[in-house]
C-alpha cells in the first residue's frame, strides 16, 4: 500500500467521483462511489509505481498532506 495523499471529489460534468494522487503525475481514476474511485486509483498507483521502477524513473517520496491555495 502506498502512502500518497489521495484527493476524491465529485465531478458535476461527468456525474462521477474522481480520485487523484497529485504526487504521481497522471495518477487518476473514477468510480460511481467514493470507495470505488479509491479502489480504482489504488490500482492505478500500483501500476504507476511498478512502471516507474521498471523504467528507472524517479519515484517521489510521499509528502503527506499537501497544501493548496
Amino acid at each position: 500500500m502506498h502512502k500518497y495523499e489521495v484527493i476524491i471529489f465529485w465531478s458535476h460534468a461527468d456525474e462521477i467521483f474522481i480520485a487523484e494522487i497529485p504526487e504521481l503525475s497522471g495518477c487518476i481514476a473514477h468510480g460511481e462511489t467514493q470507495n470505488e474511485a479509491l479502489k480504482e486509483v489504488n490500482i492505478v498507483a500500483k501500476e504507476w509505481l511498478s512502471l516507474a521502477e521498471e523504467k528507472g524513473w524517479q519515484i517521489p517520496e510521499p509528502k503527506g498532506r499537501l497544501l493548496y491555495a
